[in-house]
């Protein structure tokens, strides 16, 4: 009797947050703070797409060797993976608001060095700047979790959405603020620099007014214990997971970051380039709105699989040509892929470890992965140079086969012996 006495005042509690929260999006103060997550996702992803849009070109201009094109691409890369785990454990210790504004400090510091670097034409300055970028990148990572601290449970999942989709915004703006901002000084790129630290100091600002409560540790006393690092990372749910994530990331970076460079190698405009990013950018972010469904509908093998497909669909359609509509339905496609590979890859690790095991196998997972695309993002400018854009495109077929047969022998095994292979119920769900 005692248990549903405490039972009925929560579930009370919990319909008139509902009901509160039905009254309008943004009509309490807990609203107001996804709304601020929102604009500091926009602007945050902004800054990044800027720097997938002029980077290599900037680094293509001062590089001593065309193979160097895309190291500023690769710093930025380099900058997320090695402050992802401090920029959580550090927040951690000092919450959200002091962690964001520092990651978007970092972010207008990092604009202002790599302008400094393409004033002065160093390669050094300008990685370094796309370096402390990609810190303020490992920092905002944690904004869609700050918007699932701050929302109810009515409001949670439109508030992931809604953050995420600040995205959206980013591929329209992001692109074009880098075109405009490539010929406004007398050295090419620098106002697009200039441009990035600007809207990093703006997002910067907009953190300020974040206001997001401690998370409450929610672990039970009967918790089961956490497993030795070697059992998380061996089990088969946990390899099946990072082998998608770092497979539609690193493909991803591998075919984005040279991009840039190939198209102005075909004579297209900076004009042309932006656009074909922002492309890219929607189809990494558009399907956000109906993945969820998706997933509770198909499966998280099954849009994985869809993931590995488009990926192969983009590199079919590199080798219809290097016009502007051959290249930008190619990076629709490629920004898909990562989409269901990323998102699906995520959602599988999610099943793959136990409460006590969060931090573990999350932050060895991002390395991991983070780790991937660096390598990537430095092999781009490589394989671009001794094997050409559709070359390097061709190499990816590989890669995309191996992964397709893991995820259909890993769902075969999954429906048969979910019990056995993650003594959990989770994983029967994400492996129909």
């Amino acid at each position: 009797p005692g248990h549903h006495e405490k039972a009925a005042p929560r579930a009370d509690a919990a319909a008139m947050e509902g009901a509160r929260e039905g009254n309008g999006v943004f009509g309490n103060p807990a609203h107001r703070q996804v709304l601020l997550l929102a604009c500091a996702q926009a602007l945050f992803q902004t800054a990044s797409v800027m720097v997938a849009t002029v980077a290599s070109l900037a680094g293509a201009r001062i590089a001593p060797s065309p193979a160097l094109a895309t190291a500023p691409m690769a710093t930025m890369v380099l900058g997320t993976a090695l402050a992802t785990v401090p920029a959580s454990t550090w927040m951690a210790r000092v919450g959200r608001r002091p962690g964001f504004f520092l990651g978007a400090v970092l972010g207008t510091a990092g604009g202002l060095v790599a302008a400094l670097g393409v004033a002065r034409g160093s390669l050094v300055l300008l990685c370094l700047g796309t370096f402390l970028v990609g810190t303020y990148q490992a920092s905002a990572q944690f904004y869609r979790f700050a918007a699932s601290e701050v929302a109810g449970p009515a409001f949670r999942p439109r508030a992931i959405g809604l953050v995420l989709g600040g995205g959206i915004v980013a591929a329209l703006a992001g692109p074009t603020l880098a075109e405009l901002g490539g010929p406004l000084l007398a050295t090419e790129y620098l106002g697009s620099f200039l441009v990035l630290a600007a809207v990093s100091l703006l997002g910067a600002g907009v953190t300020l007014a974040l206001r997001i409560p401690a998370p409450e540790d929610a672990a039970g006393q009967d918790e089961a214990p956490a497993r030795p690092w070697r059992a998380i990372v061996l089990g088969p749910a946990y390899r099946v997971a990072f082998l998608a994530a770092a497979t539609g990331y690193g493909v991803m970076i591998l075919a984005m970051t040279a991009t840039p460079v190939a198209m102005e190698a075909h004579h297209h405009t900076l004009a042309a380039t932006a656009t074909v990013i922002q492309l890219h950018v929607l189809g990494m972010f558009l399907p956000s709105f109906v993945t969820g469904a998706l997933i509770a509908r198909f499966g998280v093998v099954r849009v994985m699989l869809a993931g590995v497909a488009s990926l192969a669909a983009h590199v079919l359609a590199t080798l219809t040509g290097t016009g502007f509509a051959s290249v930008g339905g190619a990076l629709v496609l490629l920004g898909i892929g990562w989409h269901f590979l990323f998102i699906g890859g995520t959602t599988l690790l999610t099943a793959s470890y136990r409460p006590a095991e969060r931090g573990r196998a999350q932050g060895t997972n991002d390395m991991a992965i983070f780790a991937v695309g660096l390598v990537c993002a430095l092999g781009a400018g490589v394989l671009l140079d001794a094997v050409g854009w559709r070359g390097l495109n061709l190499l990816l077929l590989p890669w995309l086969g191996v992964t397709a047969l893991v995820l259909v022998r890993f769902g075969v095994a999954g429906r048969r012996a979910a019990t056995r292979a993650l003594a959990t119920p989770a994983l029967e769900r994400a492996a129909r």
